[in-house]
């Protein structure tokens, strides 16, 4: 039997899309550097299933037609270079291999670059869902070298989750590490997503309600235009208790892990000059939360204010501070897309690339539909927030999320997302900011010269201000 496509790693993730490969009629061979797993997986999991067992690269290799297809599902950095080192010289000319990990954008274009000077293709592929999607139907955002989409289009399409019009989250994203990067872009937003629902969550708890009454108000949002798979997963765990009916949320140990790529779309934010601040909250909040003894002690020296405050907390204007919030967050999101696409000459079609989300994905959710209809008007639009039903939508929400930032502040609450949102919402809507005044202390000591309002831009000046 001859393999559609070949398979390394057998983690999670990739047993899974194998499993899903398999299940919509492809023939996959596959491989684990450690060959009981892969017996493993072939006994336990495989069935009747299409799914050919291999135990060394040139035999995987020799079981794939032409041009080869080799998707690769291992840890990012590293271990990717030293899978490519083996498999490379195995391959031919137009044979494909897919990186299908969480690779840095960056690591991307080089082995793109590397593999095309070889006569190869290769193509960075985001892939989001978590296993269950990996299984049932993922958004795959794939991108690298153009000639290797037809070949593997329908192959991934056929496995991608769709849309309820029947519209794959699956299609080409663009060259280089494009794929990755967009991935990269998803995940800094899931970020942002995760931390506004845990304010919500917070300040609501602070406020005095219960958890079973907070997974009453998450269900309710979850029918309106928060509509999203994080919101459900929400009300779902505050539902969950142990056998003395404690909810299992609340024995947790406050420390939010994280594995980089937060992290890295705040270093490419601040590289292009694109200010994704919520994200940026985000990943800083989880590293606070990390310093768990450190806030044990603090909170019993540091003072905060009476929490009396906290009694005028609403779930609605929470749910508004939310929504303004998550609306703030993709603007900035989208406004870094847009921004690499012309640095690195990408071409990225923000529309699709948000109906790529709209299933299958962790941040998948009604509202992003908003979103591709917001970039059909208007391809070029510059920020979300210029939008009509953006911006009715952020003035719709406004009162309530001003009042819930006060609100959190006044009783000593932190918000970080909400109120950073807020900070850049009146930062982007301001016809004149206090810059002016860091442009006349950066020429008072380094005199780095300025412009001037009654000057046409780009003539610079100078004043001995001594």
């Amino acid at each position: 039997m001859v393999a559609d496509i070949g398979l390394i790693g057998l983690g999670v993730m990739g047993r899974n899309l194998a499993l899903n490969l398999a299940d919509h009629g492809y023939v996959v061979a596959v491989y684990n550097r450690t060959a009981d797993r892969t017996r493993e997986f072939v006994t336990s999991e495989v069935g009747d299933r299409p799914v050919l067992p291999t135990f060394e690269l040139r035999e995987l290799v020799t079981k794939l037609r032409h041009p080869r297809v080799v998707l690769l599902m291992v840890a990012a950095g590293e271990a990717v270079d030293r899978v490519l080192g083996d498999l490379l010289p195995l391959l031919d000319d137009g044979d494909i291999v897919i990186d299908g990990g969480n690779s840095h954008y960056t690591d991307t274009a080089r082995r793109v670059r590397q593999a095309e000077e070889r006569g190869l293709r290769y193509v960075g592929m985001g892939i989001s869902g978590g296993e269950e999607g990996a299984r049932h139907g993922p958004s795959i955002m794939p991108g690298g070298t153009p000639s290797a989409w037809p070949h593997i289009r329908d192959m991934f399409q056929d496995i991608a989750a769709s849309t309820p019009d029947g519209t794959p989250c699956c299609d080409w994203v663009g060259p280089g590490g494009a794929g990755h990067y967009v991935k990269m872009v998803h995940n800094g937003i899931e970020y942002g997503d995760m931390q506004v629902i845990a304010e919500a969550y917070d300040l609501l708890r602070q406020a005095g309600t219960t958890t079973g009454e907070m997974a009453e108000v998450f269900r309710r949002w979850g029918r309106g235009v928060l509509d999203s798979y994080l919101i459900d997963i929400t009300a779902r765990i505050l539902t969950v208790t142990e056998d003395d009916g404690v909810p299992v949320v609340d024995r947790i140990l406050d420390a939010a892990g994280q594995k980089g790529t937060g992290k890295w779309t705040v270093v490419s934010s601040m590289e292009l000059g694109r200010p994704v601040t919520l994200v940026a909250e985000a990943v800083y909040a989880r590293i606070v939360s990390s310093f768990v003894d450190q806030r044990r002690r603090a909170a019993n020296v540091l003072t905060g204010p009476d929490r009396s405050a906290l009694r005028s907390v609403t779930a609605d204007d929470v749910h508004d501070a939310l929504y303004a919030s998550k609306i703030v967050s993709y603007a900035q999101g989208f406004m870094l897309l847009k921004a690499a696409s012309e640095r690195y000459g990408w071409d990225l079609d923000l529309g699709r690339i948000a109906s790529l989300w709209r299933a299958g994905c962790i941040i998948r959710a009604r509202f992003l539909d908003d979103i591709t209809a917001a970039y059909r008007r208007e391809p070029g639009l510059a920020s979300l927030m210029l939008d009509d039903f953006f911006a009715r939508a952020l003035a719709g929400a406004q009162d309530g999320w001003r009042r819930t930032v006060t609100t959190a502040v006044a009783g000593g609450v932190p918000v970080p997302a909400y109120a950073s949102a807020l900070a850049f919402y009146d930062s982007y809507r301001a016809a004149r900011l206090p810059a002016n005044l860091i442009q006349a202390q950066r020429d008072f000591f380094g005199a780095h010269t300025y412009e001037r309002v009654d000057r046409p831009r780009g003539e610079f000046f100078h004043t001995d201000w001594g």
